[in-house]
C-alpha cells in the first residue's frame, strides 16, 4: 500500500493520506506530506478533476503549470461520491488511512457520510484536516473562499501597494499557502490592535523599520534591509560617511522612523549615482542585508537553486519534460525526491479500487 523509503529525507514513509482537496491550499499541504514520504491518494471528480488542471495557459503536456506546482508525489483516483462502489472504496480507504485532508464547505461531506465524525467511528486514530475560508462555525462559515477574496476580506490588500495607490493583492496566493488569513497579518494586525489606528500602505518600505525598502541605483533596483542600529552604522561606513550613524535624528531606529523622509532622501540620492552591483558589493562586504530586485525567471535561473537541488528537470507521465520545484528543506543533507510526477487525471483509479474497493471490484 505504501512505498518504503528508508532515507531521512522521507520520514513519513509508511503513512497513508487520503486527499479530498483541490485547488491550492489542500493540494499544497498534501504535496508536502507526499514529498516527505507519505502515500497520497488524490481523489478527483471524474471527467474534470481538480479545477487547477484547467487553470492555464501555460500547459505542459496537457497539464497546467498551476496544477503541476502542487501535485507531485501523489496518485490520482477519479471517483464519484454518488457511485456506491466508489463511495465504499473511499470509506474503506479512510478506515485504513492515517490522515484525511479536505477543503469542502462545512457540512458538505456529511451529506455523503464522509465527514470527520463518521469516518472516525471506523478509524478513531484518523487525523482529519479541514481547510475552510471562514472556519467551521460563525456567520460566514457557509461562504466559499478563494485567496483573492480572502486577501481583501482580512485586510491584506489594504496594506499592499503604494500609499497613494489602490489596495493590491499579493502576486502569489499567499493566504492559500499560509492559511490563517487574519493571523498571517502578524505585526501589522498587532499594531492595529495596540494603537486602534488603521494600518497604512507603505509600498516597498516598512512601517516600523528605516531603512528597510527598495532603492534605485543608477542601473537597477535593490533592497536594503537594515534590521538593527549596528547594521545602520555599517551602512554609513560602507557609504563613506560613518558620522551619519551618530546623527541625533538617525542614530536609533525609532528616530529614523520618525525622520523617515530625510533618511530615505539622503540614501536615494547617493544610490542613484552608482551602479547597483557596486552598492551590493559594499554591503555584502559590510555584512548588511541587501539584494537585487529580480524577475522571477532571473531568480529561478540562479545557479544556486540548481546546485542546492531546488529546481530539477522531470519527465511527466505523458513524456513531457519540465523542471519542478523541490521542498526548501533538507534532512541530513538530502532533499526529498520527486518519486512520482504530478499524475494524469484518474491514472491510479484502478489501483485505488483494487486496494480499497469492496470485494466485488477487487
Amino acid at each position: 500500500m505504501t512505498e518504503s523509503a528508508p532515507d531521512p529525507a522521507r520520514p513519513l514513509a509508511g503513512l497513508t493520506v487520503l486527499d479530498l482537496s483541490r485547488v491550492l491550499a489542500g493540494p499544497y499541504a498534501t504535496q508536502i506530506l507526499g514529498d516527505l514520504g507519505a502515500t497520497v491518494w488524490k481523489v478527483e471528480r471524474p471527467g474534470s478533476g481538480d479545477e487547477t488542471r484547467a487553470w492555464g495557459p501555460p500547459f505542459v503536456g496537457g497539464a497546467s503549470a498551476y496544477y503541476l506546482s502542487v501535485n507531485r508525489n501523489k496518485r490520482s483516483a477519479a471517483l464519484d461520491f454518488n457511485d456506491p462502489l466508489h463511495h465504499a472504496a473511499i470509506v474503506r480507504a479512510a478506515a485504513r488511512a492515517d490522515v484525511v485532508v479536505e477543503n469542502f464547505l462545512p457540512g458538505a461531506l456529511a451529506g455523503f457520510g464522509l465527514d470527520a465524525a463518521t469516518l472516525r467511528r471506523a478509524n478513531p486514530a484518523l487525523v482529519v484536516c479541514s481547510i475552510t475560508g471562514y472556519g467551521q462555525d460563525g456567520p460566514y462559515a457557509s461562504l466559499p473562499g478563494y485567496d483573492a477574496v480572502m486577501q481583501g476580506f482580512v485586510g491584506l490588500q489594504s496594506v499592499t501597494g503604494t500609499p497613494d495607490g489602490p489596495p493590491l493583492k499579493v502576486g502569489v496566493a499567499l493566504i492559500d499557502v499560509l492559511t490563517g488569513g487574519v493571523h498571517s497579518l502578524v505585526n501589522v494586525a498587532q499594531s492595529a490592535l495596540s494603537t486602534g489606528a488603521p494600518a497604512r500602505r507603505h509600498g516597498n518600505a516598512h512601517p516600523t523599520i528605516v531603512p528597510y525598502q527598495t532603492f534605485a541605483a543608477a542601473d537597477g533596483l535593490f533592497v536594503l534591509a537594515v534590521g538593527n542600529d549596528g547594521q545602520w552604522a555599517r551602512v554609513c561606513e560602507a557609504m563613506g560617511e560613518p558620522e551619519r550613524a551618530a546623527h541625533p535624528r538617525w542614530a536609533k531606529n525609532p528616530d529614523r522612523v520618525l525622520h523617515r523622509a530625510e533618511v530615505v532622501d539622503w540614501l536615494a540620492g547617493r544610490f542613484a549615482a552608482e551602479p547597483r552591483e557596486a552598492w551590493l558589493a559594499r554591503f555584502r562586504a559590510a555584512g548588511v542585508p541587501a539584494g537585487a530586485v529580480r524577475e522571477v525567471h532571473e531568480a529561478l535561473a540562479d545557479p544556486a537553486l540548481a546546485q542546492r537541488g531546488m529546481v530539477a528537470p522531470h519527465v511527466l507521465a505523458d513524456g513531457s519534460r519540465t523542471p519542478l520545484m523541490a521542498l526548501p528543506w533538507q534532512a541530513d543533507g538530502q532533499r526529498p525526491p520527486v518519486v512520482r510526477t504530478p499524475p494524469a487525471l484518474g491514472q491510479d483509479t484502478a489501483a485505488f479500487l483494487a486496494e480499497f474497493g469492496p470485494p466485488s471490484v477487487q
